[in-house]
Parts: structure tokens; C-alpha cells; sequence
């Protein structure tokens, strides 16, 4: 049965208003990336009146965004590594065996998804000076701390999803790949994360994107060595000037790698929030 053309026409419209809505900043910021800074400085206007792209150049050269970039895909990168790893074990045991304290576990994970993360900064800002104090092992301004950080508030949600997602898959694969001669962890990699897939791609995602364009932890755990991008870009804002063109160029740039990321993996991704929301 065919839609009424009203319902077409209504539909046509809004998806053509919410893409406009979603496309505009990004014009905005492509406009302004091609200006001169003294174009971005004045009256706006839609159409450069000048076109350049020396902005695409300069960023490299006004702060260490090389740097910056690499800095974030670091900790980007391991963070992803360590919340998939940590939580697919942390998921298969509790979807796979019973065991005492299990419920106070799951609800505790849980839990922690209710408290905004500004209450953890001052604690774990405290915790990491007095073990660099008393231990010499220096996480206050370095990768590992800030990779820590990040999977305090990742974590616990990439376990919970792929409890849901694990306790979707039917145990008999578990037995069958052990009758096969498999043990349970032959069962997981052989059968198990072949089949949640999708689940760990999502979850994968999550927290690449979360570490990624943090800002309030890596202000104040990072220092100008190990500064992210998400703080770096701040640089371009000096006491004299604010390089509008630059910030708008360098945010396209660093952008490329996560909207590369989605576009790749996106049918996993949305296979994988799909069915995390109905099991």
C-alpha cells in the first residue's frame, strides 16, 4: 500500500530541513577555512569574497598540531584497545558463569553512569600526584594517566552493553566448540566474538569517539607535551588575534579520522545499537 502524498511531502520536507540544519556549520566552517583572516575578522558572508588555502598550511606551522594529532590517537587508540579487551572478558563472565557478587557487579557498573564525570577530575587528579609523588610513577600529565582517566567513564558502559549483547548469544556455541575440544577461552575468540561482531564494534566506537573529543579531563591532566586536540585547538587563540580561518581548518582536519571511522564502520555500528536496545 502506498504512502498518501501528503505523508511523502511532509517526510520530503523535514529530511530536507534537518539536512540543512546538520550541513549548515559545516559550510560555515569550510567558508571560513578558505578566507583570508582578515575576510574572517570583518562582516561575514556566505561566498568567500577571496579564496585561499594557506589556512591548510598554516596549521601546521602556528601550533604543534602534528603533535596534538598524534597525541590523540595515542590515547585515543590504547583507551579503545584496553575498554574492548577488559570489557569482552568482564562480559563473558558474567553472561557465562554465576558467581558470588555478580549482581552487586552488574549494578555497580551501572551505577556509575549516573554520575556526571566532573566529580571524578578532583578525586583522580589527587589520587594520580600522590602515587607520582610516593611511587615516582608519573601519570599526572602523561599518556597512561590520561588513558586511565578515560576508561573510568568507558568502561563500565562498554561492559554493560556487551553483557546484553554476549547473554543474546545462545550457550550452545559455548558447548559445542568445547565438545569440539575448545576450552572457554577457545569458545570466546573461536565462536563468541565472531558472533558479537557488531556489539564490539559499537562498543569500540563509543569509546574512541569519547576519548577523542574529551575536553574537561585532558585541560587538566595533560601538560604542553602531551596535550590533545581537543585542548591544542585552544592555541590558536592568542592574546593578540584569534586565527578563525586556522581554527576552522584544523577542525575539519581532525575530523577526518573519526567521520572516516563512522562512514567505514557504521553497519556494525548501527547493527550493534540495534540490538544492544532490544536484548
Amino acid at each position: 500500500m502506498a504512502a498518501p502524498r501528503s505523508f511523502v511531502w511532509t517526510r520530503r520536507i523535514v529530511l530536507t530541513l534537518l539536512t540543512v540544519f546538520a550541513l549548515l556549520p559545516v559550510y560555515v566552517m569550510l567558508s571560513a577555512s578558505v578566507k583570508p583572516l582578515e575576510d574572517t575578522l570583518g562582516e561575514w558572508t556566505w561566498i568567500p569574497d577571496s579564496f585561499t588555502l594557506r589556512p591548510y598550511v598554516d596549521i601546521w606551522e602556528t601550533v604543534p598540531l602534528a603533535r596534538y594529532f598524534m597525541n590523540s590517537l595515542i590515547v585515543a587508540g590504547a583507551a579503545t584497545v584496553c575498554s574492548v579487551v577488559i570489557a569482552v572478558f568482564a562480559a563473558y563472565a558474567v553472561s557465562r558463569y554465576r558467581f558470588r557478587g555478580k549482581r552487586v557487579f552488574t549494578v555497580t557498573i551501572l551505577s556509575t553512569q549516573m554520575f556526571p564525570g566532573i566529580l571524578f577530575l578532583l578525586p583522580l587528579f589527587l589520587i594520580f600526584v600522590n602515587i607520582g609523588n610516593q611511587t615516582g610513577i608519573a601519570l599526572y600529565g602523561s599518556r597512561g594517566g590520561l588513558i586511565l582517566t578515560y576508561l573510568t567513564f568507558s568502561l563500565p558502559f562498554s561492559i554493560w552493553m556487551l553483557i546484553g549483547y554476549f547473554s543474546s548469544i545462545p550457550r550452545d556455541l559455548d558447548e559445542a566448540a568445547m565438545v569440539d575440544g575448545c576450552g572457554p577461552l577457545g569458545a570466546l575468540f573461536r565462536v563468541v566474538v565472531p558472533a558479537a561482531v557488531p556489539g564490539i564494534v559499537a562498543v569500540a566506537v563509543y569509546a574512541f569517539m569519547t576519548a577523542w573529543g574529551e575536553v574537561l579531563f585532558a585541560s587538566v591532566m595533560t601538560n604542553e607535551t602531551t596535550r590533545t586536540l581537543s585542548v591544542g585547538l585552544k592555541a590558536y587563540a592568542t592574546e593578540n588575534n584569534v586565527y578563525w580561518n586556522q581554527v576552522m581548518a584544523a577542525s575539519l582536519v581532525v575530523s577526518v579520522p573519526v567521520v572516516a571511522g563512522f562512514l567505514l564502520l557504521q553497519r556494525y555500528l548501527v547493527a550493534g545499537l540495534t540490538a544492544g536496545a532490544v536484548k
